[in-house]
């Protein structure tokens, strides 16, 4: 039996708004894929500077006799290093563990070498991701070598610096491409919106020449256009979880490692997936209402 021109239109009706979820829903999920991307990349550039320690060492004019006297000026020292804002984690070394340290990193396990214990005392300071900058790490230095007890500061200068450009060149390039990425999907998702109104071109002007007003027009197509995004965004972001957690499952880490960085992706997405939706579909059917109906033939 031959369909009807309603089940036609119905049938049409479908296909398009499948088409339409499924374009958006594809879209967001390459979206979210490059905000896990750069939230782990940026992870990943804390943890690297996290790496970057200085070592304080502690002044040694006290009596080496007195091991207590020295042993309280040496937890004072500790206690004022720890209480710094620049410090992430502080480490104390004392001089027995510095000996060992030091045979393990020349190779050597005869106590030939070294008949008492010749290196100094000191602190592995472990600085904040943000201090970690060649701007920033000449001051904490300073600030170190002011706290009383502290006698020297060593730092890798040069490391830090091609460490810190290094990482800040990788995400910027990481950074760039989902801007890019975002505009890409920006324009897609406006298309495949602009191709579905283009559809119902006739009637919307139809729909306007009988009197109708055009927010009592705009209004089904907004709404269409919500329910639309919302669907395609869930389904990208269902998506997007399948993916992450194959992934994290077959590296062996935590599905989610920053709950509150994870929530802000899914509402950035969540957002995108509506707001370009809405908009797009605003401004479509904002310029056939605006258009003359011989317009709508070379449209």
């Amino acid at each position: 039996m031959p369909k009807t021109v309603d089940d036609f239109n119905k049938s049409r009706l479908r296909s398009s708004n499948i088409t339409v979820v499924i374009s958006i829903s594809l879209v967001l999920f390459l979206v979210g894929l490059f905000g896990l991307i750069l939230i782990n990349a940026q992870k990943y550039s804390d943890y690297i500077k996290e790496q970057l320690v200085v070592e304080a060492y502690f002044d040694e004019y006290l009596d080496p006799r007195d091991s207590a006297k020295t042993l309280k000026f040496q937890e004072e020292t500790f206690a004022k290093i720890k209480e710094q804002n620049y410090v992430k984690q502080a480490r104390y070394i004392s001089k027995q563990q510095a000996t060992v340290l030091a045979k393990k990193q020349l190779g050597i396990d005869a106590n030939a070498l070294f008949e008492e214990d010749i290196f100094p005392a000191s602190v592995e300071v472990t600085l904040k991701p943000e201090f970690v900058d060649p701007a920033k790490i000449d001051g904490v230095v300073s600030q170190l070598k002011a706290i009383p007890g502290v006698k020297d500061v060593a730092n890798d200068n040069q490391l830090t610096i091609d460490v810190y450009n290094n990482l800040n060149r990788i995400l910027t390039w990481i950074l760039a491409f989902s801007i890019l990425f975002l505009i890409v999907a920006i324009v897609l998702i406006n298309n495949s919106i602009r191709l579905k109104i283009f559809s119902k071109r006739f009637i919307i002007k139809t729909m306007q020449l009988v009197g109708a007003k055009r927010r009592f027009i705009l209004k089904p197509f907004i709404k269409e256009a919500l329910i639309l995004g919302l669907i395609g965004a869930f389904i990208g972001l269902a998506a997007l979880g399948g993916v992450w957690y194959y992934f994290t499952s077959q590296i062996g880490t935590p599905f989610v490692q920053d709950t509150n960085q994870y929530i802000v992706l899914i509402f950035i997405i969540l957002f995108v997936g509506i707001f370009i939706t809405v908009a797009s579909t605003i401004f479509a059917t904002w310029r056939f209402l605006r258009s003359n109906v011989d317009d709508l033939y070379y449209s």
